[in-house]
């Protein structure tokens, strides 16, 4: 299951607030595609499926992932960064041998 650093969870919280969706949870995807052949997803989502892994962070945020994700996700974690070099959501996985140089595709 991917973990969410303090600065991300508070992030999604403020998101979520913003959307007015108290019901929703943040939804980590791994699909196939990209350049280096998975790449990751994320987006709000209320729909769960019994087989989710399910995990909760301060402020009440929910994080959600499905089965085949949640292997490739295993000891990942997901920052936020707000700076002048970098800023946005990154994931970082120790599961991926190979990134592309924007990193958003791994294999």
């Amino acid at each position: 299951m991917i973990t969410l650093t303090d600065p991300a969870a508070a992030k999604v919280r403020q998101l979520l607030d913003a959307e007015g969706a108290e019901d929703l949870a943040l939804r980590v995807a791994v699909r196939p595609g990209g350049c280096s052949g998975f790449s990751y997803e994320m987006f709000f989502d209320g729909d769960f499926a019994a087989d989710d892994t399910t995990a909760e962070y301060d402020d009440n945020v929910k994080v959600v992932v499905d089965p085949a994700s949640a292997q490739l996700l295993e000891g990942a974690t997901l920052d936020y960064k707000d700076g002048l070099d970098e800023s946005g959501f990154a994931i970082t996985n120790p599961n991926a041998s190979r990134t592309c140089g924007c990193g958003q595709s791994f294999s």
